[in-house]
């Protein structure tokens, strides 16, 4: 397969009746039709975020590996735009669980009011008032958005210095960040 010729256009008609026949039996021959259609998108959304051409190839057969079980776990209803997120959040996973992300502070990353963004008469409210936050969380969510923001670990090193799940680490670190805005709005108000 090449990686370089003229895209197809989409035609999701013709789509959905490779996805079809694919679920149907199983044969990755259909499968492999339907994705080559759109490997140029597939490239591009993967060489954007890797930026490296070696790590947007072997992208790509990552993703053809997800496709193999993942179709058949979602309703796809238009294939093309279903294809692209995928990409996306496959590229996202590698850039997270391949290296720590850039060490911001915790109130720049959630983009909270601007009670948090103070200038320097305020900031020592700010602080209370974020601390005072981070209390109210539960444990876990409290633990994972310490880990994450504070002492910079990666999704896999929280995994495996907590033993939760990376699943249940993403929802506390989104969970915990969420509340945190909520807290921290009410204080401003």
């Amino acid at each position: 397969m090449s990686f370089f010729y003229k895209p197809v256009k989409p035609d999701d008609a013709d789509d959905n009746k490779l996805l079809t026949s694919y679920r149907e039996s199983g044969d990755l021959v259909f499968l492999g039709r339907l994705y080559e259609k759109y490997m140029p998108l597939v490239y591009g959304v993967c060489l954007k975020y890797l930026k490296d051409e070696e790590q947007a190839k072997d992208a790509v057969m990552g993703i053809f590996e997800e496709l193999t079980t993942k179709t058949n776990q979602f309703d796809i209803k238009q294939f093309r735009s279903w294809l692209y997120v995928l990409s996306r959040n496959y590229c996202l996973m590698q850039l997270r669980s391949g290296k720590k992300m850039e060490m911001v502070s915790l109130d720049d990353v959630m983009e909270f009011s601007p009670f948090l963004h103070p200038d320097d008469n305020n900031r020592e409210a700010a602080m209370v008032a974020l601390e005072r936050c981070l209390d109210k969380l539960n444990a876990a969510q409290k633990q994972s958005i310490n880990l994450f923001y504070l002492n910079e670990k990666c999704y896999k090193e929280i995994v495996e210095l907590t033993g939760f799940s990376l699943n249940e680490v993403k929802s506390y670190i989104q969970n915990g960040k969420r509340n945190l805005k909520i807290c921290l709005e009410a204080v401003s108000e």
